[in-house]
């Protein structure tokens, strides 16, 4: 279209097949892919019934155990031998038209609700699960590939935690990506018995006790005594259910339109759940719901608390019912011993004392919380051998 004295006159450009190509180079700016997310789909080999018995007791003498906690939020790898050497946000940053991924983990966070229209970032983890399995799997590939170096001879064994109250589709969905990231075998643990075994429960006198492990997308309620889980519930409630919260309270109740990455900034700063926490407050800046214009007001302890009432009291809700259905000869083990609380959830200010009036069983924030799941996944690497493989579940 040109202009010709105020005028208006359609013109027909003529076809040019490297435009769209050029101008897409332009837009790139200086940011190189660092990898495609394949999408074509890829058969399971089936294992050789006739694997030389040398090169697999060589497989486990030089070979890397890892443990890997695929968080909504966040993923943790322990490596046998080393500790816990990797914690990435779960973000993947890419182009949409050519699917290359441009970044991921940190750097890729940072970059979420900053990037042009040619550019999406991607959480391929969603409550628990995962939802973007092409995107999930070079998550992984990637993640193990920077901890570990590349071996074609001696692939990895790989444990891994999923929820409690994952389907067998969500769970054969993290088989098959463990698979096309390179493990040589794959065991799945529940995140409450990797919880219980992260704070040494089962060298604890009384090995009955409730777990509650509150994570970014789901909250994973179980009871265990020595011989495993004995009942278990997961809330689709995280973290993330509380931020969606603060966003809706804002909105509803102060006029003004914040983003996810302001939601939680305030949630570390004086988020609380406990009504008789003390007062505290804190500056959040956002966008008017009335005139569109910037706008900045001060949220105090009050108004988180009653912003997080109702996601706090879904997992209340969800630990009287674990414990309607709990056997009556463990309800005493569990008064004795206490509900312990992990997960980055439970780092929610006041939330112990919360669960503790409602449910009159003292609850308390086990030590290292956040890092709970992985430790447990690091403990169950010493048994390794004793686990059976999942993916011969694929078969």
């Amino acid at each position: 279209m040109r202009t010709l004295f105020g005028l208006t006159k359609n013109k027909k450009k003529p076809k040019n097949k490297n435009a769209s190509e050029k101008r897409r180079v332009r837009r790139r700016k200086e940011v190189q892919p660092i990898g495609v997310v394949d999408k074509k789909y890829r058969r399971l080999q089936k294992k050789n019934q006739s694997e030389n018995a040398f090169v697999e007791r060589m497989a486990r003498i030089w070979g890397y155990d890892i443990g890997v906690d695929l968080g909504t939020t966040s993923v943790l790898i322990y490596v046998k031998g080393r500790g816990i050497v990797l914690h990435e946000p779960t973000y993947v940053a890419r182009y949409v038209a050519t699917k290359e991924v441009i970044a991921v983990g940190e750097e890729a966070r940072a970059m979420n609700g900053r990037v042009p229209d040619d550019i999406e970032v991607i959480r391929p983890i969603r409550d628990g699960v995962i939802a973007d399995y092409d995107t999930a799997e070079y998550l992984l590939r990637y993640l193990l590939t920077t901890v570990l170096r590349k071996s074609f001879l001696f692939k990895p064994r790989v444990l891994i935690c999923v929820p409690s109250g994952a389907s067998s589709v969500e769970k054969r969905a993290v088989l098959e990506a463990s698979l096309q990231a390179g493990a040589r075998k794959t065991v799945l643990v529940e995140e409450p018995l990797a919880a219980a075994l992260g704070v040494e429960l089962d060298q604890a006198e009384s090995s009955v006790a409730m777990i509650v492990d509150i994570g970014g997308g789901t909250t994973d309620i179980a009871v265990i005594c020595p011989t495993g889980v004995v009942v278990s519930q997961s809330l689709r409630v995280g973290g993330e259910q509380f931020d969606e919260a603060l966003i809706n309270y804002c909105r509803r109740r102060k006029q003004l339109i914040i983003g996810h990455h302001t939601a939680e900034e305030v949630k570390k700063q004086i988020g609380t759940v406990d009504r008789l926490a003390s007062e505290r407050e804190a500056m959040v800046s956002g966008r008017d719901l009335v005139t569109g214009l910037p706008k900045t007001i001060i949220m105090s302890s009050k108004d988180m608390q009653r912003a997080y009432a109702g996601t706090a009291q879904l997992i209340i809700e969800g630990v009287k019912t674990i414990l309607e259905k709990t056997p009556p000869e463990m309800i005493a083990d569990i008064v004795d011993h206490g509900i312990i609380l992990t997960g980055g959830g439970s780092l929610m200010n006041g939330f112990d004392h919360v669960l503790t009036r409602s449910v009159g069983i003292c609850s308390y924030l086990a030590d290292g919380a956040l890092y709970s799941v992985v430790l447990g996944t690091g403990r169950a690497l010493q048994e390794m051998e004793k686990f059976k493989d999942n993916l011969e579940e694929l078969q």
